[in-house]
């Protein structure tokens, strides 16, 4: 067996003998120019295929904008790719659940206007596994069009065969890599999807195997590289601050494009929004050789376009490019008072001149014809279904995860959820309490509601839109000390690095303090029940059982719970099969008007941070 090659040495490999025989032709001794490589790119879309009403600092004033909505990035796409060569089209995962559009159609709306982008390839997010194997099965089938085929690929899944993803005698729905010709230059796509929040927080069979991610990518990058493949592309659901610990650890990677954490990348203080890195972010991999980071914010409302130039050796000499906010018109300002007023024609036209002068960050881009008939197809049913007006919230709901993290953008939120957390996930709680007449206690996990809740009407797409997910409402028999055990380990799910903040958790009928200077295991304390007939809140007793009401979801475990399941196993659990989000209906078309609780009823009493101050 002859010795491997050197990593300078391997990269030789890609150039023909057509480059080295007009080399000689010329009488020049150096390699041709390598040609570069342009990607095109959007992550984490959720389902939103709207535009949405957004507000923008332009030239220090509110201006309100139309912002993302799919059928922009069709017509971004297509201005793209008449425009650049040597391009390709990636989606970073999470293209599902979020919106009513997935509540109804389940993926179909989505995967039909991805078609009219046509994916060079998709990475499946967490969020892909929702609903199980099956469900992200049905979507890939989908995206496997006859005028366009989308491959799915991630190196760290290995379903078992014979189930949805790998259905006997077939190759397989999941494809952990594809190497795609790009400018005369073989380029490999290599998939990575994260594996905790996946396992923990979503629904994979349990035969479903994940490998650890740095693992499959090494494994991958290998394999590739030994068959002669040395542009590596990883296309990932992991996370910004895991793709750059992950660039620095491998050899040969060049590109990394990214999804999961929602991260904005490049300069967007001007317009008022806050960002986590340059754009391309460059760090060097285990080789010393730079790689070139991207990722493109959320919800349809931004495309990156990177540009990777490479030297003659075949390494990355640069990369350039940008992640530009995709908008247009109507633009409008609110008054004192709110109400949204049209802007006189100097106001529009300056607004005009500064928003297209900055090509940087900025897309003025009218919605392509095609993807806004297809959209307007399933918008029509979903209008039928989600136009009825439900209620009325009196006042902003505001939405957080853990006390003072700061998750809602609403004025007046970051103060209103600093001490207590989120008004609207303590009602969804009481709603769920509600609904279900047996029920002592209801547990809502941070996670399992999305959204804030405006003043105004609620109708039944701010329902599905707050609870988007599958769940159900399931019984749970347990004791005092199991309900602490489980908020314990909820809280400290939260706070782990692998863990998730969706995790925190939120009850009706319960309440209790929480100190983060605690170790793990001692930060839940004070902990008060009332049941609902009674006039004043008391101890829970350890030794009690009550009956607790909770989504499917955690339920089964995940995010943490893992006492949850343990009961689950033991045969103390009842399901319901109340839709988590009909119950919210149900409590909403009762109540007629929500308002925010009173303080002593908010599930967290009292919050005190990493240093014991409280909030």
């Amino acid at each position: 067996m002859s010795a491997p090659a050197s990593p300078a040495r391997r990269r030789y490999t890609w150039w023909t003998a057509a480059s080295l025989a007009l080399a000689l032709l010329c009488g020049c001794a150096t390699r041709p120019q390598p040609p570069d490589l342009t990607i095109a790119h959007i992550n984490d879309h959720h389902s939103h295929l709207n535009d949405a009403a957004t507000d923008l600092s332009v030239g220090g004033e509110n201006i309100r904008v139309r912002l993302g909505g799919f059928a922009r990035v069709t017509a971004a796409m297509r201005q793209v790719e008449a425009t650049e060569s040597n391009l390709l089209k990636l989606h970073a995962g999470d293209a599902t659940t979020g919106t009513l559009y997935y509540t109804l159609f389940k993926g179909g709306a989505d995967a039909d206007l991805m078609h009219t982008v046509c994916f060079d390839a998709m990475v499946p997010g967490n969020h892909e596994f929702d609903e199980g194997d099956e469900r992200l099965a049905a979507f890939i089938t989908r995206l496997r069009g006859e005028s366009c085929h989308t491959p799915m690929v991630s190196s760290n899944i290995q379903p078992q065969e014979g189930t949805p993803l790998a259905p006997a005698g077939s190759t397989g729905l999941l494809i952990p890599w594809i190497v795609k010709e790009v400018g005369g230059e073989m380029v490999g796509i290599v998939g990575l999807t994260t594996v905790g929040k996946t396992t923990a927080s979503s629904r994979p069979l349990p035969t479903t195997r994940f490998e650890d991610e740095a693992e499959a990518a090494r494994r991958t990058i290998a394999l590739l590289t030994e068959q002669g493949v040395h542009r590596i592309v990883l296309l990932t659901h992991i996370g910004y601050k895991n793709d750059v610990a992950l660039a620095a650890a491998l050899p040969e990677v060049d590109v990394i494009i990214g999804g999961d954490s929602h991260t904005l990348l490049g300069d967007f203080s001007p317009y008022g929004i806050e960002s986590s890195g340059p754009y391309p972010t460059v760090v060097k991999n285990r080789d010393g050789d730079p790689v070139c980071i991207g990722q493109a914010w959320e919800y349809a409302k931004t495309l990156g376009l990177m540009r990777i130039h490479f030297d003659a050796e075949g390494r990355v000499r640069s990369c350039t490019g940008e992640a530009r906010l995709l908008l247009d018109e109507p633009f409008s300002r609110r008054d004192a008072q709110g109400r949204e007023t049209p802007l006189d024609d100097s106001a529009l036209a300056e607004v005009r001149r500064t928003l297209a002068a900055d090509r940087q960050h900025i897309l003025l881009q009218v919605p392509d014809r095609e993807a806004e008939d297809l959209l307007s197809h399933y918008a029509e049913q979903l209008r039928r279904a989600q136009t009825e007006i439900i209620g009325t919230a009196a006042e902003v709901l505001c939405f957080e995860r853990i006390p003072g993290l700061g998750a809602s953008k609403l004025p007046g939120c970051a103060q209103a959820t600093r001490s207590h957390g989120a008004d609207i996930t303590n009602l969804v709680a009481q709603a769920f309490r509600q609904q279900d007449p047996s029920a002592d206690i209801a547990l809502q996990n941070a996670g399992g509601t999305r959204s804030d809740l405006p003043a105004g009407p609620i109708s039944v797409e701010n329902a599905y839109t707050l609870l988007p997910f599958a769940n159900t409402l399931v019984e749970l028999r347990m004791s005092g000390a199991e309900i602490r055990q489980t908020l314990e380990e909820a809280v400290d799910y939260a706070l782990r690095p692998e863990g998730s903040s969706g995790a925190y958790p939120y009850a009706a009928g319960l309440r209790w303090n929480v100190d983060l200077s605690q170790p793990a295991g001692q930060r839940v304390s004070a902990i008060e029940f009332k049941g609902r007939e009674a006039a004043a809140w008391a101890p829970l007793n350890v030794q009690h059982l009550y009956t607790v009401v909770t989504n499917s979801y955690i339920a089964q475990g995940k995010d943490g719970y893992e006492s949850l399941q343990k009961i689950r196993n033991d045969g103390r659990v009842q399901d319901t099969y109340l839709d988590y989000a009909q119950a919210f209906l149900d409590y909403v078309r009762k109540s007629g008007t929500l308002r925010r609780l009173p303080t002593e009823d908010y599930s967290t009493r009292e919050f005190r941070n990493a240093n014991g101050l409280l909030q």
